[in-house]
């Protein structure tokens, strides 16, 4: 089953965030057991040439990881180059209008359903499976919006009701200084705010996630009803667990020394 099955089947997938452009980073996370990995275009430094070898590196892993792509922008040119390296997702951040979701929708489809240009990619084999891919990749590619804005949150369950949006994703860190409530987890108004995109998702019937900004919040984004999570980024996983390694070594050097007196 591959992310896109996964989610709208409701089979709550796991995922983490990456955002160091090295092709080892997304190999080593996509052997571990998790569902998915999200490289992130928009607040990174990674070119398409750098997401394309992570593609591969997470497609050569051993497992069934995929990769979805945050792309910088709702941008069909951006979108058309990015799907043809041949992921399996999309993450578009700041959707505020179903007029902005269906764009989304329509820039990595095919005619007559989109304007996504034509051409042999990566995702058609460089041709080798040129008409098949053509004829079969509408609706193929997991689409997800993210709502990050006051007027996202409006509009949420209009968004979400746009035919070819799989998912939306809360992007917590916007969403919260949107809302004059930057970083403060546990605020009624960003709770309010996650419960209301959850029900949108829900009278639409389509999933919800949100990245969890550290593993402490897992049990409860889970049990307030998101449909998948992204746990944890890369960089702030590495500086944790370096962070605990001094911990440790200067806790044993203190009893070591206690010990020695």
């Amino acid at each position: 089953m591959n992310i896109k099955q996964s989610i709208e089947s409701r089979e709550h997938p796991f995922g983490t965030w990456i955002s160091v452009g090295h092709p080892t980073i997304a190999e080593a996370a996509a052997q571990l057991d998790i569902d998915f990995v999200l490289l992130d275009m928009e607040h990174t430094t990674m070119d398409l040439e750098t997401i394309e070898s992570m593609v591969r590196a997470v497609d050569a892993a051993p497992g069934a990881t995929d990769a979805i792509v945050r792309v910088p922008w709702n941008d069909p040119v951006r979108l058309k180059r990015a799907v043809d390296i041949g992921m399996a997702g999309v993450m578009v951040p700041m959707i505020d209008t179903p007029e902005e979701a269906r764009e989304l929708v329509r820039a990595i489809r095919y005619p007559p359903d989109g304007i996504r240009g034509i051409a042999g990619s990566r995702a058609t084999r460089y041709g080798r499976n040129f008409e098949e891919y053509v004829t079969t990749a509408n609706g193929s590619i997991l689409t997800v919006a993210q709502i990050e804005t006051e007027l996202g949150l409006e509009n949420a369950k209009e968004i979400a009701e746009v035919e070819g949006i799989d998912a939306l994703f809360v992007g917590p860190a916007d969403l919260s200084g949107a809302l004059g409530h930057f970083a403060e987890w546990d605020s009624p108004e960003f709770v309010d705010a996650l419960n209301a995109v959850i029900e949108a998702g829900k009278e639409a019937d389509v999933p919800v996630g949100t990245l969890a900004v550290n593993a402490d919040e897992i049990p409860d984004r889970v049990e307030q009803g998101f449909d998948f999570l992204i746990a944890g980024k890369d960089v702030s996983l590495l500086m944790g667990g370096i962070n605990d390694a001094v911990d440790r070594y200067n806790a044993s050097l203190e009893n070591s020394l206690t010990l020695n007196d």
